[in-house]
């Protein structure tokens, strides 16, 4: 009688550490899903920006064209992104060209002065700082996240629910360390 007592305490035992750990991985999943959106909406954000501010440097930058092309090429990338990796790309790509784009303003005094640039200016250097906090807490939560379903036993539950880890939000590091470059 006792042997069936036993039996059945172990049971119970792996059925509550079955339940428990479907149920913290599914709390991580959707922490990183969670984040995701957080970034996902302050991209959006800035990428509603940008309209706006190639249109005031039309104005005065008309032969900027490539410029603007590039910062319109790169929203445009992000609009069609549909992966983490992908939205990586397109926001290396846009970096690349605001850094641009904002150091051709330098050349511009006029328009260094509008307010609607400047208002522009402020609003996205907002939002960048945002994005980066974003970033990291994405990047957090996706390496435990990930670091949950590796180890063992966890591994296994993961397994058997079909868990996979989770791609991080990367910048890509030439482009985040190359020099802004303009030409006359």
């Amino acid at each position: 009688m006792e042997t069936g007592y036993i039996v059945i305490i172990i049971i119970g035992i792996i059925i509550a550490y079955v339940i428990i750990g479907y149920n913290r991985l599914i709390s991580k999943r959707n922490m990183v899903d969670n984040a995701w959106h957080n970034i996902d909406t302050l991209l959006q954000k800035r990428y509603d920006l940008v309209p706006n501010l190639v249109n005031t440097v039309k104005g005065y930058a008309k032969h900027e064209k490539e410029v603007l092309e590039n910062v319109t090429r790169a929203r445009s990338a992000w609009m069609n992104a549909s992966t983490v990796k992908e939205n990586a790309e397109a926001e290396n790509m846009l970096g690349g060209a605001l850094k641009t784009l904002f150091a051709v303003a330098e050349n511009y005094p006029e328009l260094k002065a509008n307010e609607n640039f400047k208002l522009l200016q402020e609003e996205i250097s907002g939002i960048e700082s945002k994005i980066a906090y974003s970033r990291q807490r994405y990047n957090r939560t996706v390496m435990a996240f990930n670091t949950a379903i590796q180890r063992f036993p966890m591994n296994i539950l993961a397994g058997m629910f079909k868990f996979t880890g989770r791609d991080y939000f990367e910048v890509e590091e030439e482009a985040a360390r190359r020099a802004v470059k303009v030409e006359f």
